[in-house]
């Protein structure tokens, strides 16, 4: 069954650039985030809609993939710089051993909070096809902007997207 999807995938893929089309690692979003509520790495249970009037990256990585543990650094970046401005950036570990994602954490510091979807829960809530996959939502809990994947230069987008956000 797997083998008939990639096989569907390679078909769709060269479809699209047979007719032309081209899929952009970035996206506009439209419409409300869903709500969840998840175990950060401190203890504490934090939800989304508590981050109202914020401007909320959520970035979905794993310890495993080589552009999120690269893309790290950058975010902790982008969070300290804009924090004060209004900015938060929720870290959600996709991994079911979130001792993994732990074990990183402990080569590469970040002070955002970091957040386990152990069940994949919110994953399939933000249908999170990619490794990472970036969602940047506006100080009304709306869902504006989607990254997937992560190249050297994406930062530059999250900074303008995350600067025209907090004009709003």
């Amino acid at each position: 069954m797997s083998g008939m999807i990639s096989i569907r995938s390679l078909c769709l893929s060269i479809y699209l650039l047979l007719v032309g089309v081209t899929v952009s690692h970035a996206a506009e979003l439209s419409g409300k985030a869903p709500d969840f509520t998840l175990k950060s790495m401190n203890g504490k249970n934090l939800k989304l809609s508590e981050f109202r009037g914020q401007v909320v990256m959520l970035n979905f990585w794993a310890s495993w993939c080589a552009p999120c543990r690269q893309e790290m650094p950058l975010l902790e970046d982008l969070y300290k710089k804009y924090k004060p401005l209004g900015f938060t950036l929720l870290g959600v570990n996709v991994e079911q051993d979130s001792s993994k994602a732990s074990t990183l954490l402990r080569s590469i510091k970040v002070s955002f909070p970091i957040l386990f979807d152990n069940q994949n829960k919110v994953s399939k809530l933000f249908t999170v096809s990619a490794m990472p996959t970036t969602v940047i939502v506006d100080r009304d809990g709306n869902m504006r902007y989607l990254h997937q994947g992560y190249k050297p230069g994406y930062e530059l987008e999250y900074q303008k997207q995350i600067r025209s956000l907090l004009r709003e």
